[in-house]
């Protein structure tokens, strides 16, 4: 991506620190790591994000003044070096978009930290389970609660071993690891909900379990954890369009009544969430998405094009 005309740094009314090109905010991407072949981390320079940031809130990213408007939970942050680490999978037309940038690239907004974070104080012993790239989001809040003094235990679960992501960076956080394959390929043979009902029907108690994960995943650990009383949160950030609360499409049922995942979470109740509406309404947009997909022309491509015509 180049950059033209004076670039220098400055701080922007929305209290984020970024890279002004006439007259335009940009956020620079200072680290990229490829963690599996459809899982990208990006460490982005923003340092006003990362003096707020918390375990469990996301970030909203958009390429340029064109693109669409993403929210990504917050893998990771550095108060001093001034950078936010996003983790995300390439599947529809905009992540797929940011993985194609390079280190040294910008992206035009990097707006958070938003949502309310993971609520830490006060748990003894906790087990946090995450799915997939979900993971990604699992790790921070994992870290929250080690530092805040509570015992943890986590449960991480995948397809097969060509896909596992963080698990180093897991065990140096969990007091305790339990790594899961569907196939059986590495760690242990099953589902997330394995090792964790044995564990409860064993008689370990938990002052919380939080699930991050594919909506199925957080579900099914929500009902195992359900006949034993165990407190479960489940994290509703696959669901997120807008960010804002405006859109209306991150709306959810909880507890009968009508929340927003992206001001009033998006870490809720498992034990209250209506699955059913929100596996529904997750895939709303899931064949435009992919019509975006199919018919999109990159611009850049054909302006290179049409110059060496």
């Amino acid at each position: 991506m180049a950059l033209l005309g004076k670039i220098r740094k400055v701080r922007s009314l929305q209290g984020v620190c970024a890279i002004q090109k006439e007259g335009i905010y940009m956020f620079k991407i200072v680290r990229k790591v490829e963690l599996n072949a459809s899982v990208t981390l990006m460490e982005i320079e923003a340092p006003f994000v990362a003096k707020k940031a918390r375990a469990g809130q996301f970030i909203i990213f958009r390429i340029d003044e064109q693109g669409e408007r993403v929210p990504l939970t917050i893998a990771g942050y550095d108060r001093e070096k001034g950078t936010v680490t996003i983790i995300f999978q390439k599947v529809g037309f905009a992540t797929i978009a940011l993985g194609n940038l390079n280190e040294g690239d910008y992206i035009r907004d990097f707006v958070g930290p938003l949502g309310k974070p993971t609520p830490v104080e006060g748990k003894k012993k906790v087990c946090v389970v995450g799915g997939g790239v979900g993971c990604a989001i699992a790790l921070p809040s994992a870290k929250a609660f080690k530092e805040a003094g509570a015992e943890v235990t986590v449960i991480i679960g995948f397809r097969s071993k060509d896909i596992v992501i963080l698990e180093e960076e897991f065990k140096a956080t969990a007091d305790r690891l339990i790594l899961m394959t569907d196939d059986g390929s590495y760690g242990q043979h099953g589902l997330v909900t394995q090792p964790l009902k044995e564990m409860l029907e064993a008689g370990e108690q938990f002052d919380e379990v939080l699930a991050i994960g594919p909506i199925p995943m957080m579900k099914f650990v929500s009902l195992t954890t359900k006949p034993f009383g165990t407190h479960t949160s489940v994290s509703l950030n696959p669901i997120m369009v807008d960010g804002t609360g405006m859109c209306g499409g991150c709306r959810v049922t909880v507890g009968g009544e009508t929340k927003f995942a992206c001001v009033d979470g998006p870490e809720f109740d498992g034990h209250q969430v209506d699955f059913a509406e929100l596996m529904s309404r997750n895939s709303t947009y899931r064949g435009r998405e992919a019509e975006v997909k199919e018919s999109h022309t990159c611009r850049m491509e054909a302006m290179g094009k049409a110059l060496i015509k």
